[in-house]
C-alpha cells in the first residue's frame, strides 16, 4: 500500500528537539538548533523535517546526502575550497555526502530537510 504523508509546518505545539552542537564543532557562537522530525522510514536511513537555527557558525562533515529549501533566515555555506553560497528563502539544494566546510546561520534560519544516509 503507497502512503502519503504530508509534512507539518511545525509550531511551538508539535514535538521539538532542542540541541546544542558540540563544542569542537563551533567557530563562534553557541546557536540553539530545533528539529521537527517528520518522518524515517522503516530502515531508519531516510528522514525528512524541519530544522532551525540561531545565528553562529560551524564546521559541517556531510556522510549523508542531504535536500534542503530554506523557509526563512539567511544562511552562508563555505565549501572546503572556499567557495560560499548565501542561502536565502526559496533556495532549494543538495548537499551530498563527503562535502566539508563551514555553515554559518546570519539570521536565525528555518529549513526543510529530506536526508538519506547509507546503512553500514
Amino acid at each position: 500500500m503507497t502512503k502519503l504523508i504530508r509534512l507539518p509546518m511545525p509550531s511551538e505545539a508539535s514535538a521539538r528537539e532542542d540541541y546544542y552542537l558540540p563544542a569542537e564543532k563551533l567557530i563562534s557562537g553557541n546557536p540553539k538548533q530545533s528539529l521537527w522530525p517528520c518522518y524515517t522510514n522503516q530502515a531508519g536511513v531516510f528522514h525528512a523535517g524541519v530544522w532551525q537555527s540561531e545565528p553562529g557558525k560551524w564546521r559541517i562533515d556531510y556522510t549523508e546526502d542531504e535536500y534542503c529549501e530554506i523557509l526563512s533566515g539567511v544562511s552562508e555555506v563555505v565549501d572546503q575550497h572556499g567557495q560560499s553560497h548565501t542561502l536565502k528563502p526559496g533556495d532549494r539544494f543538495m548537499i551530498a555526502a563527503g562535502f566539508s566546510g563551514t555553515w554559518a546561520v546570519l539570521e536565525t534560519t528555518r529549513k526543510v530537510y529530506v536526508v538519506y544516509e547509507a546503512a553500514d
